[in-house]
């Protein structure tokens, strides 16, 4: 099962996530950051980086947020890798 990046990233995008994930499975949008769940090998090292408590795992998506499950493995597909730590985008 993989974990999924959910709203809290939307406009955030934290980057710690990304340096610890050991299989490069984080995709960048321009206001979010996604998982793919086809690399994602459900480690949970991403989980406790992010400082706005945006990545759960597939079976713990709050139920508000459960259309991030398809979203995370629709966009990813089409998005570049992400592997280094960028500056976030200025919350409104």
């Amino acid at each position: 099962m993989a974990h999924v990046v959910c709203e809290p990233c939307l406009k955030c995008k934290y980057t710690d996530c990304v340096t610890v994930c050991p299989v490069d499975s984080f995709h960048e949008a321009d206001e979010i950051l996604y998982i793919d769940p086809e690399t994602c090998i459900d480690c949970g090292a991403c989980v406790p980086e992010c400082p706005v408590q945006a990545i759960y795992s597939e079976d713990e998506v709050p139920e508000k947020w459960q259309s991030y499950i398809k979203e995370n493995a629709e966009k990813a597909a089409d998005l570049p890798v992400l592997t280094e730590k960028k500056e976030p985008l200025a919350k409104d």
